[in-house]
């Protein structure tokens, strides 16, 4: 067992790099994920009383469904998203039925010059 020790100490020592890398260059760290960097440092910059940007054109009402879908379990959530997956779906069969309907009564024809 303590001959393993030193081996290991050996083998860990041997595994030490003494060289120094730029981490300035872009090119050497490119960013992996776009926008992180600048999110990171908007984080850093004190706090004001300023909402967001993305906040900026949101209604009181906008505000009021991310409260609520921010506060649903994730069942809950997975529950809304259900619904409104069925809810597009029958839009969608509605819609697929009124262009039929169109068609058939010769509304949708482009009128001849």
């Amino acid at each position: 067992m303590i001959f393993c020790l030193v081996i290991g100490d050996d083998f860990e020592s041997s595994l030490l790099s003494f060289e120094k890398l730029d981490r300035a260059s872009p090119d050497l760290w490119p960013e992996q994920l776009p926008g992180v960097a600048e999110f990171a440092a908007s984080c850093k910059n004190p706090i004001t009383n300023s909402p967001p940007k993305w906040m900026a054109e949101l209604e009181s009402e906008d505000i009021e469904m991310l409260k609520e879908l921010g506060s649903l379990t994730t069942a809950n959530l997975m529950e809304k998203v259900k619904g409104l997956q069925n809810l597009a779906y029958q839009l969608g069969l509605e819609e697929s039925r009124e262009m039929t309907r169109g068609k058939f009564l010769n509304i949708l024809e482009r009128p001849k010059k």
